[in-house]
């Protein structure tokens, strides 16, 4: 029993969680921001570089979540669902940042409607993401934990929303684009903005893994 309390534990990890979960939805914000205002190239800018920043700030919160697995013994809940999910918070901004710079990269002229639909939607995933998380410190309240599942819930409709979008923008695209380099750059960040979707489900699925086994 007194070796047990001299035990490192806890750490920060659910106010990491909190801190990571604001850096997605800044980064989500920004891009919107980037993409509703892409045709003035200074704002363009300033909004990509806002996504960066809030990408490296998540990565220093990414890394100091494992720095605390290797040093805290009695963690707040199974250490394999603290690194899976924060690593799975990661991916979602790294497809943010992914999303941007392929735009840059790929010298996209105009935004379509498709990518403003799907931006909206990871957006909104994104800052379902945020909430979900905020709940986790609470769950064995039986209120919190149910939020928690309608939350994670919430963010199943909107990727199925965003399959939907993503379904109907590529058949759009091959149907009525001519440019076959603009096909190819649409395509491709089509792509990246369902994917955004797909990873805020994984995150949701870890989340409700991680309530019903401790709420």
């Amino acid at each position: 029993m007194i070796f047990s309390k001299l035990l490192p534990r806890e750490g920060n990890f659910f106010e990491l969680f909190n801190e990571h979960g604001s850096r997605i939805t800044e980064g989500a914000r920004a891009f919107m921001l980037m993409v509703n205002n892409y045709n003035d190239t200074a704002l363009r800018e300033k909004y990509a570089a806002e996504v960066d920043a809030a990408e490296r700030s998540a990565d220093r919160v990414t890394a100091e979540v494992n720095r605390l697995l290797h040093k805290t013994f009695i963690t707040p809940i199974d250490r394999e669902q603290i690194h899976g999910l924060i690593n799975k918070m990661d991916d979602v901004l790294d497809l943010l940042q992914d999303a941007a710079e392929t735009m840059s990269l790929y010298d996209v002229r105009h935004m379509t409607e498709e990518v403003i639909r799907l931006g909206d939607i990871s957006a909104r995933c994104c800052e379902r993401v945020q909430h979900a998380v905020t709940l986790l410190p609470k769950l064995s309240d039986p209120e919190t934990a149910e939020a928690a599942i309608k939350t994670c819930e919430e963010i199943d409709r909107l990727e199925s929303d965003a399959d939907r979008v993503m379904r109907s923008a590529m058949s759009k695209l091959f149907r009525e684009e001519p440019d076959v380099r603009e096909l190819i750059k649409l395509k491709a960040i089509y792509e990246l903005l369902e994917t955004i979707s797909d990873r805020c489900e994984d995150v949701a699925n870890l989340i409700e893994g991680i309530v019903l086994e401790n709420s």
